[in-house]
């Protein structure tokens, strides 16, 4: 095993994305482009990409501006959505504030009127996703709501956008989702070629990176280092470590008392079932279906977030990354009041439990640090139980 902290030096370029993107969103805006923030992996991003716009992820993970939205959203309301529009009525979101259009989703019923109040501050529109990911009406309305989408950045932006715009953003985003996989696939090796951290922060600063060429490069540079330091046998992760499923809500504003306290427990995390990584990236658009919004409604409609009802698609995606990555525990993180994970995490411990044979543990947690030296209690007593 090698020295931890021997890393490849791309990595260190992922972890400064986010804040280096702060300059470049300034770069963008002074270029001329056009930014458009999104608040979730539902958005179809290849119709910003086609308008020639930059979409940026905007929700809010630091808990400092949470005490100016409690002003006007209830405390008992998620922190992500606390965190999101508290960035954005104090100004300290680079994002939020070069942002010349929001793009939301009826995912949950906090966002739904989170919204609502955010729309008084920047110009936002919300896309109405069903809730349901079966049928042929929810099917239509979803792909009607992408077609609208078009027509909103058009009106917008004042440009239009060509079926062949579309197409080659398909094209475009789908070379960036197998980059991605190919590098999520790496924590299928045992050990692990990657820990915990090193996984999670290439997929979640891998939006702030706004030349597109640029990052599929450094995305291609970072599998091929990974790949050399693993074959030189310069593993960061022990051995005998038991492998770790995360799966759950967004864990942005509480990454580093999870997947930290987790690994120094002894556990090695070798996959996310989150929708900033496996779970939004997994499905590729289909580049040969001739009806491109068909494409796009069916591949993000697949997405198995807790939001949709008779959520079968998580299961079933739980179910191959437990089979693909060897998964020995399923650690489920729910956010405080994010209802529709808290709901569906006993649906996850009986599949995990009971049809996969594996250990389960769900936690619900906020992004304070408060409860970091509970967690790692709870996680050493998870670990070791494994271990046993």
């Amino acid at each position: 095993m090698s020295d931890i902290n021997n890393l490849p030096d791309q990595f260190e370029t992922f972890a400064q994305a986010r804040k280096n993107g702060f300059l470049a969103a300034k770069e963008v805006k002074d270029s001329g482009k056009k930014m458009i923030g999104t608040f979730c992996c539902f958005t179809p991003s290849e119709i910003i990409i086609a308008a020639k716009a930059i979409p940026v992820g905007v929700c809010g993970v630091s808990e400092e501006p949470i005490p100016a939205a409690e002003k006007v959203l209830p405390r008992n309301l998620c922190p992500l959505i606390k965190s999101s529009y508290g960035h954005a009525i104090t100004d300290t979101c680079p994002y939020f504030y070069f942002s010349d259009l929001l793009i939301g989703e009826t995912t949950c019923d906090g966002k739904k009127k989170m919204y609502e109040e955010l729309s008084k501050v920047k110009p936002m529109h919300v896309m109405q996703l069903p809730n349901r990911a079966s049928g042929k009406h929810e099917f239509n309305l979803w792909k009607d709501e992408i077609i609208l989408l078009k027509e909103v950045l058009e009106k917008e932006l004042d440009i239009t956008i060509t079926e062949e715009d579309i197409k080659e953003a398909i094209k475009d985003k789908n070379e960036e989702r197998k980059l991605l996989n190919e590098y999520y696939d790496l924590g299928k090796l045992q050990p692990s070629a990657l820990t915990g951290m090193e996984l999670y922060q290439v997929s979640y600063q891998a939006q702030f990176k706004f030349d597109r060429e640029k990052l599929k490069k450094s995305l291609r540079k970072i599998i091929d280092d990974t790949k050399l330091r693993y074959e030189k046998g310069e593993s960061p992760v022990k051995k005998d470590a038991p492998r770790i499923l995360i799966t759950g809500s967004p864990i942005g504003g509480c990454t580093n008392k999870i997947i930290n306290t987790i690994e120094e427990s002894g556990g090695s995390i070798v996959a996310y079932e989150l929708c900033s990584s496996i779970r939004n990236n997994r499905e590729l658009v289909d580049e040969n279906n001739p009806d491109i919004y068909d494409a796009l409604a069916k591949k993000y409609l697949n997405i198995g977030c807790a939001c949709m009802m008779n959520n079968d698609k998580r299961i079933q995606l739980i179910d191959e990354l437990i089979e693909e990555f060897k998964i020995d525990g399923v650690i489920d993180i729910a956010l405080q009041s994010c209802h529709p994970f808290n709901v569906e995490s006993n649906r996850i411990k009986e599949f995990v439990v009971n049809d996969k044979k594996i250990h389960y543990m769900a936690i619900e947690t906020d992004y304070s640090q408060s409860d970091t030296e509970q967690l790692r209690t709870r996680f050493e007593a998870f670990i070791e139980m494994i271990e046993r």
